[in-house]
């Protein structure tokens, strides 16, 4: 459970996290400036297991994995957005950051409601509305890739091996 912050469509990922800001892969400092230009408060105010809701084309941009990290280092559960740019997807999976792809969700929910997500059945409650809505599962080899942390620990926990 927790609440929304939500941004619009285009996020990329100078927005996520400033080019000013990417000089660090130190995670405190990353997560400070998450958002800083797009949603200034969100750092200061962010709680772990908040969710990050976005519209269409979220994380477009370039291909640096310091936007889903920043996001993951500020303890957020999911980002649930209307797309994704495929890049940003695959970073965040492959750094352990959840990523669900729910249009309705995102249509139908406001900043600071209360989210319930279950990251296994893709079933999302809006508990400030009692609305349920149903994310595309994410696959189950990736649903265990981010379960792991990461594909780096993935690797590790199957001994270098890639277990479909």
């Amino acid at each position: 459970m927790g609440r929304i912050w939500k941004v619009g469509d285009n996020i990329n990922t100078d927005l996520i996290i400033p080019g000013r800001y990417n000089v660090t892969t130190d995670h405190a400092q990353l997560a400070k400036y998450c958002l800083y230009e797009a949603y200034p408060e969100f750092s200061q105010g962010v709680q772990p297991g908040d969710i990050l809701m976005g519209g269409h084309n979220f994380g477009c941009g370039s291909s640096r994995e310091h936007a889903p990290t920043s996001i993951l280092a500020n303890q957020v559960k999911v980002v649930v957005a209307r797309s994704f740019a495929r890049i940003f997807y695959r970073n965040a999976v492959n750094i352990g950051l959840p990523v669900l792809v729910c249009e309705e969700a995102v249509l139908n929910s406001e900043d600071g409601q209360q989210l319930d997500v279950n990251l296994e059945t893709g079933e999302i409650r809006n508990l400030t509305t009692g609305q349920t809505f149903q994310a595309e599962p994410l696959d189950p080899f990736v649903a265990r890739i981010v379960a792991a942390g990461g594909i780096i620990n993935y690797i590790e926990a199957n001994q270098g091996q890639l277990v479909y």
